[in-house]
């Protein structure tokens, strides 16, 4: 039975030449950032219940999405549902079993495979207070739930822990003879061992596809996922500091709480210039958490015992006290986006504190955007609109936001989150090199271990005390 067949296919610059999809295949959509992969997702998504084009039977009947853009889509359609307004207590959204039961799933059937994929904790929870991690496996299991012709995932194992990484990748072997999928991977170890073809997309077109052993022996495979570590990186300089902290930040027995769920607490401990310090912990442990505390992004911040740059937080502060010193990337940060500008523009933002541009810029404020740009490889796209990019893309974009004015402290969460092994390991080699410079302290969180520079002589890990409390331990080598 063929369940999607393209020939001679193009839309939006997107062109394959011949694509076969075979009931029984297990196929691997495999590219580059800004491959035209998401696209092609959407694409499929959209036009699903057309049944031909050009007089071809091409697309399933129903077919549906999950990744980076359906979490965004969730995201603000919770913040256009939030009655916080006109309640006594915080809106955290629509709980786990209420996404779930949208699919048309009865109560019993939401448990069974809320069980079987270990989100059970995630069903009372209001949806804007899982990590993107937990909402990314919610949203899976309620598009399994809905039985669509075809399941693409997009970047399944992003955001994940190790643990949940590879609690997903069994669930899906499980399930794979019931439900078709195509799951979408920019990263050559994300392939599945059980997947049987690959389909490889690069700058909108479909270069190979077939049986997966055939394609990955391609000579074509090595040079687009490969960095080349010889390679140099030369940065901007850094803009005059407006003044050095020590320390940057302290902790004292602070704690996060939502009602009568404790996430940490008794969390102690000092921050000073240099010690760059990977955060680690399983999804929804806190770690995002922890920068929003510090960021002044979380309502819990104040009166917490938290102080940065020498301020205790909620003792008469502004915002941009805080700001002013920071250089932050996160998938809040990515997920706020959304006001109008350029490449170009939101870069330059990074030096205002801003979400969008609402003064003149300088000429030699736009070079030095135009930098940054040039070090991640998007110079040509600056005058591009950031929403039109693709999710990568933007991501790249938000890192050379967080590092034009090298700030005393960055704030990197999952800084990699979406990219391709070759952009990865070059935002890494970036990091190395200020950390050369010795102007910028960086917290990183990452879940992969192939992250853990040898910079990062620090470590906060957040380890299970209880079910829904999380120890926060400190080492150092």
């Amino acid at each position: 039975m063929t369940l999607l067949h393209l020939k001679k296919f193009s839309f939006q610059n997107l062109q394959i030449n011949h694509w076969l999809i075979e009931q029984g295949q297990h196929w691997c959509l495999l590219g580059t950032t800004a491959s035209g992969k998401s696209r092609l997702a959407g694409f499929l998504v959209s036009c699903s219940e057309t049944k031909s084009i050009n007089d071809q039977p091409v697309l399933p009947h129903h077919c549906l999405c999950v990744g980076f853009e359906s979490q965004q889509e969730q995201f603000e359609a919770e913040l256009r549902d939030d009655d916080t307004d006109f309640m006594d207590r915080i809106d955290y959204g629509h709980t786990g079993m209420e996404l779930l039961k949208e699919s048309g799933a009865d109560n019993a059937a939401v448990k069974k495979i809320a069980i079987k994929f270990g989100i059970t904790p995630l069903l009372t929870k209001g949806f804007r207070m899982l990590s993107s991690g937990e909402t990314r496996k919610l949203l899976i299991v309620r598009a399994l739930l809905s039985h669509p012709d075809i399941l693409i995932l997009d970047e399944p194992f992003d955001s994940l822990d190790p643990a949940s990484r590879l609690h997903l990748s069994t669930f899906l072997e499980s399930v794979k003879d019931e439900q078709n999928m195509i799951i979408c991977v920019n990263r050559l170890n994300d392939i599945q061992p059980w997947q049987s073809h690959v389909a490889l997309m690069h700058k909108g077109k479909m270069l190979l596809q077939g049986e997966r052993e055939k394609i990955l022996r391609e000579s074509v495979i090595r040079p687009l996922f490969h960095f080349d570590s010889k390679q140099e990186i030369y940065l901007p300089p850094a803009p005059a500091q407006p003044g050095k902290f020590t320390p940057l930040l302290s902790f004292d027995r602070s704690r996060v709480r939502y009602a009568e769920i404790i996430q940490f607490q008794n969390l102690s401990w000092v921050l000073n210039p240099g010690d760059h310090t990977t955060i680690t912990g399983p999804n929804g442990a806190g770690k995002s958490t922890l920068l929003q505390l510090i960021s002044g992004d979380h309502p819990q911040c104040y009166n917490n015992g938290v102080t940065v740059f020498g301020y205790l937080r909620g003792s008469g502060e502004s915002i941009w006290d805080i700001k002013k010193h920071l250089g932050i990337i996160s998938g809040s940060l990515h997920q706020d986006y959304r006001v109008p500008g350029s490449a170009l523009s939101v870069v330059t933002s990074g030096l205002y504190d801003s979400i969008g541009i609402y003064c003149s810029v300088s000429e030699k404020e736009k070079h030095l955007a135009l930098q940054w740009l040039g070090i991640v490889g998007l110079e040509e796209k600056a005058a591009i609109s950031f929403r039109q990019l693709s999710w990568g893309e933007q991501r790249l974009v938000l890192i050379a936001r967080s590092l034009i004015k090298h700030p005393p402290l960055l704030l990197l969460d999952e800084p990699t989150l979406g990219l391709d092994d070759q952009n990865r390991f070059m935002v890494l080699a970036c990091l190395e090199k200020i950390a050369e410079l010795g102007v910028s302290t960086m917290l990183f969180v990452s879940h992969r271990e192939d992250e853990h520079l040898p910079l990062f002589h620090h470590w906060l890990v957040f380890e299970p005390d209880t079910e829904a409390l999380y120890t926060v331990r400190h080492f150092h080598s």
